[in-house]
C-alpha cells in the first residue's frame, strides 16, 4: 500500500565522518585547509560567473563557454510564475502538459544525453514503479511516457513503433515531445522523422499533427524551423547559457515531469533551497563544498579516480546515470577527471562488490540512501513451511533488511580501507530531487574550477559527430 504523500521540505544530508577515522580515508586537517579555497570558488561560481554570464560581455577566453545560467534559473522561473501565472513559462508548461494529458494516453520523448536523462531520473524516482504498466486511473489520468531518440538502435525503435500502433480504423493515442537545442543531433532528428511519419500513417495530419508535437529547442534551430513547417503551436526554449547536462530544471525536464503530473513547483523550490545553502552557509556546514573537498582529496591523496555512486533504491538508477553524464562531460578533459560509475544495491552487490571490496583501491563511494520509503513496509512473512529457514525473520521488513545491507556493506568497505560518504535523501519527492540535481551540478562546477578546467562545454563529444556525419556523406 502506498503511504499518503506529505508535503515536507526536509533537507538532504551529507555524512562523511568515516573518512577521517578509517584506513584509506583523508586527514581532517587537509580537509579543513581546503575549505577556504572552496569558499573563494563558491563566490566565483555562484556570484561572479553568474554576473559575468548575465552581463553577456567581457567573458575571458578561458571561461568560454560560460553556461552559468542554470544557477539562477529556478529562482527566475518561480518568480515569473508568481507574478504572471498562466502567462509565465512555468504556467505555459503546466497548460500544455494538461492538454497533452487530455488528448493522448502515451507520450514519446525524443532526446539524447541531457535532453532526456533528467526526465527519466524524475520519472523513475517520483512515479510509482512500473508506471507505464498501470491503468490510467492509477496514473492519475496522466499519459505513459517512453524514451527514444537516444540511440540509433533499429530493434528498439521498431519495437516502440510497433507498441504504438493502433488497430485499423483507430486514431493514434500518442504525442511527441522532442528535445534538441540545435535540432541537428542526428539520433534525435532521425527518430523525429520516423515517429512523425508513424503519426501521419495513422491519419494524424494538418493542425492536429502540429498539436501532437511539442518541441523544446533553441531559437532559430533546425528543429524550430521544422516546427514552423509542421505547424506546431506549442514550443519551449532550451535557455541560453544552460548546457544540456545542466538543463533538467528548464523546460527540458519540467515539461515531461509536468506531463507525468509531478509537482514541478516543488522541484524548483528544492533547487532554490540548495542554491541558498550553497551561497549562504558557512563552508564547514556547506554540503556542496564538503562534497567537493572529500571527493577531491580522495582522488589526489588516495588515487580514487573512480567515483562510484551506490544508489540503494532501484528508483534512483536513472538519477545515478544522469550524474554519470554530468561528471564525465564536465570534468573528463585535458587528461584528467574522475570516472563515474553507478551501482544499484543490493542488486550489484552480487556483481560488483567483490571488485569494490578487494580490487584496486581506486574508488570513492557515495552511498545514496532513502530514509523514508513511500510504501508500507513488507514483512518477510510465512508460507506454512520453513525449509528456507526464514521463519525466524518472518516479522522483519524489507526496509529493515535494506538498512542491514547498507550498514553491513559500509562496514565491510571501511574494514577494507575503502571508506565513503552517505548522501541521505529524506524521501523520494520532487522537492528532494530538486535539491539533489542542484547539489550535484553546483559541486561539479566548483570542482572543475578547482581543477583548473572549464566544466562547461563538451568538445570531445563533437568529434564523433563530425566523423559520423563525414562517413555518412553528410556535411
Amino acid at each position: 500500500m502506498t503511504k499518503q504523500r506529505r508535503h515536507r521540505q526536509d533537507p538532504i544530508k551529507l555524512d562523511f565522518e568515516e573518512l577521517f577515522s578509517s584506513p584509506g580515508g583523508i586527514a581532517r586537517d587537509d580537509y579543513e585547509a581546503l575549505l577556504p579555497r572552496l569558499a573563494s570558488l563558491r563566490d566565483e561560481v555562484g556570484r561572479h560567473d553568474v554576473e559575468l554570464w548575465e552581463s553577456g560581455h567581457d567573458i575571458p577566453p578561458e571561461k568560454r563557454p560560460l553556461d552559468a545560467g542554470f544557477i539562477p534559473l529556478p529562482e527566475r522561473l518561480l518568480a515569473d510564475y508568481e507574478t504572471q501565472r498562466s502567462d509565465s513559462e512555468l504556467g505555459r508548461i503546466l497548460q500544455v502538459a494538461s492538454e497533452l494529458s487530455e488528448r493522448v494516453d502515451r507520450v514519446v520523448l525524443l532526446g539524447i544525453g541531457g535532453s532526456y536523462m533528467g526526465a527519466r531520473a524524475l520519472m523513475d524516482a517520483c512515479c510509482p514503479p512500473y508506471y507505464n504498466e498501470l491503468p490510467r486511473g492509477e496514473r492519475a489520468g496522466r499519459p505513459r511516457l517512453y524514451f527514444e531518440g537516444n540511440n540509433v538502435d533499429n530493434d528498439a525503435t521498431t519495437g516502440l513503433l510497433h507498441l504504438l500502433q493502433m488497430p485499423a480504423g483507430s486514431t493514434p493515442d500518442w504525442a511527441i515531445i522532442v528535445i534538441s537545442k540545435s535540432g541537428g543531433t542526428l539520433e534525435t532528428a532521425v527518430a523525429l522523422r520516423q515517429f512523425v511519419r508513424a503519426l501521419q500513417e495513422g491519419g494524424i495530419d494538418g493542425e492536429e499533427l502540429g498539436r501532437r508535437i511539442v518541441p523544446v529547442t533553441g531559437p532559430g534551430s533546425k528543429l524550430s524551423r521544422l516546427a514552423d513547417a509542421l505547424g506546431c503551436p506549442y514550443r519551449f526554449p532550451v535557455p541560453e547559457g544552460v548546457g544540456g547536462r545542466f538543463s533538467v530544471l528548464s523546460a527540458v525536464g519540467l515539461l515531461p515531469a509536468a506531463v507525468l503530473g509531478l509537482d514541478i513547483v516543488a522541484l524548483l523550490q528544492g533547487a532554490v533551497a540548495m542554491n541558498r545553502r550553497f551561497l549562504e552557509t558557512d563552508p564547514a556546514e556547506n554540503p556542496v563544498l564538503q562534497y567537493v573537498a572529500i571527493g577531491h582529496l580522495m582522488e589526489q591523496q588516495r588515487g580514487a579516480t573512480i567515483r562510484v555512486t551506490n544508489v540503494w533504491s532501484k528508483a534512483l538508477e536513472s538519477l545515478g546515470l544522469w550524474y554519470d553524464q554530468l561528471l564525465a562531460e564536465s570534468l573528463g578533459k585535458e587528461g584528467i577527471g574522475a570516472t563515474p560509475l553507478t551501482a544499484v544495491n543490493t542488486r550489484d552487490l552480487h556483481s560488483r562488490a567483490q571488485q569494490h571490496q578487494e580490487g584496486r583501491p581506486d574508488k570513492f563511494h557515495t552511498h545514496v540512501v532513502v530514509e523514508n520509503w513511500r510504501t508500507d513496509p513488507l514483512e518477510v512473512g510465512t508460507i506454512g513451511t520453513n525449509e528456507d529457514g526464514l521463519d525466524a525473520l518472518s516479522t522483519v521488513t524489507l526496509p529493515q533488511i535494506m538498512a542491514a545491507a547498507i550498514d553491513g556493506t559500509r562496514e565491510a568497505y571501511r574494514e577494507a580501507g575503502r571508506p565513503g560518504c552517505v548522501l541521505r535523501l529524506p524521501e523520494l519527492r520532487e522537492y528532494t530531487l530538486g535539491q539533489v540535481f542542484q547539489f550535484w551540478m553546483l559541486a561539479t562546477v566548483v570542482e572543475g574550477r578547482l581543477l583548473g578546467i572549464n566544466p562547461y562545454g563538451q568538445p570531445g563529444v563533437e568529434a564523433y559527430k563530425r566523423n559520423m556525419n563525414r562517413i555518412l556523406g553528410r556535411s
